[in-house]
């Protein structure tokens, strides 16, 4: 917990990096205009064909910041992929924006007004004038986080992720969300999380509804709950947004040790399928076609040589040489692959093939030269 407060003022360092922009929209649903705060990422470039992930931050007025500067200091590390992120101001709004039924808990009168603008105005400006993409997260504290779950009812849902930091729930969303979340026949990320400090009603509606998700048999839901004991119903973002961050986007960050102790060591069919599937669900995901990291290859390397199933380098080697054509990679997986299964003549020309290519994630030509070398000793070649 010591180390988010201090993560949450660096961010605000890294703010200044990005093309923050203040944009008022009229709505047609709300009668009224509303004030937006857009951040675009570093070195967006409206002229390419990259698109990002777009955040939408209810609550913007005071939310937005702690988003932004979460989301340029994760992508700066590469743990998430850059992002879009507009905030909506609703400042002396908030009330009326999130109206709903006291028979259904549905939004009634201004706040199903809101919804229609977010759905149908804010979105489809965003898409035409910025490049975001397929991936879209709502972020919502207190009322809003109770709003952005209006977007999970609909048959086909305006977000893929959902942040809901310390939700003032509706009384029908304890029945809505199980349920909803329990049939849902496409990926959903939603993150949960209270704080000790709230009030008793949040409190015991967020831990009811924690018991009825956490029960769910759905693998197209990934849901976590974070319950937190110092900060305030206002400071939680601080401390929840980095988490739920760093949840959301877990697949695209590196492998790291944890993973590659007790997951890919512990694998029972081959961990280069792993390394593919991990990438096809980034792609899949967030429509980002991700080179794939040294530190990942290495990690598969690391695997196959613990775990002595050599036959897999072939396969590796396969992917090394689509995605670092230039350097040793591929060769020097191929040659690990012929000398560990009974071809060394083969080991050693592709060893001495890869001498003259690049060096990289720490195979010097050396190395290979000094393999190929041995085995012409040892076979007499």
């Amino acid at each position: 917990m010591k180390k988010l407060i201090p993560l949450f003022l660096l961010c605000s360092t890294f703010i200044i990096k990005a093309q923050v922009k203040y944009e008022t929209i009229q709505s047609l649903k709300l009668g009224a205009e509303r004030q937006l705060k857009i951040q675009l990422p570093r070195g967006y470039d409206s002229n390419d064909d990259k698109t990002y992930p777009l955040f939408i931050v209810f609550d913007g007025d005071y939310m937005f910041e702690a988003v932004v500067g979460n989301v340029d200091y994760f992508s700066y590390w590469n743990d998430m992929p850059e992002a879009i992120v507009v905030g909506v101001n609703q400042l002396n709004k908030r009330f009326d924006d999130c109206l709903y039924s006291e028979q259904n808990s549905l939004p009634i009168e201004t706040g199903a007004a809101f919804f229609e603008f977010i759905g149908m105005e804010l979105i489809p400006y965003i898409e035409k004038t910025y490049k975001s993409g397929r991936f879209k997260i709502a972020v919502g504290h207190g009322e809003t986080a109770n709003f952005i779950n209006y977007f999970l009812l609909k048959p086909n849902p305006l977000f893929q992720g959902y942040i809901s930091i310390s939700p003032n729930l509706a009384p029908n969303m304890l029945d809505y969300l199980p349920e909803v979340l329990g049939k849902t026949q496409s990926k959903t990320f939603y993150y949960l999380a209270n704080t000790n400090s709230d009030t008793a009603s949040i409190k015991q509606m967020t831990e009811a509804l924690n018991k009825e998700l956490s029960e769910l048999n759905n693998s197209n839901c990934n849901y976590t709950f974070k319950s937190f004991q110092e900060p305030s119903h206002y400071a939680i973002a601080a401390y929840s947004i980095p988490n739920a961050i760093d949840h959301i986007f877990k697949v695209f960050q590196p492998i790291s040790k944890i993973e590659y102790q007790e997951t890919i060591l512990k694998l029972e069919t081959s961990p280069v399928t792993y390394l593919e599937e991990k990438y096809e669900s980034i792609y899949s995901l967030f429509g980002i076609n991700k080179h794939v990291l040294i530190n990942d290859f290495r990690a598969i390397s690391s695997a196959i040589e613990k775990n002595k199933t050599y036959k897999y380098y072939e396969q590796l080697s396969k992917i090394a040489r689509k995605e670092y054509p230039k350097s040793l990679l591929s060769l020097y997986y191929i040659g690990r692959f012929y000398e560990e299964t009974g071809e060394p003549k083969k080991a050693m020309r592709s060893y001495q093939s890869a001498y003259i290519m690049d060096e990289i994630a720490g195979i010097t030509r050396d190395e290979v030269l000094e393999r190929a070398n041995s085995i012409k000793l040892d076979f007499g070649y």
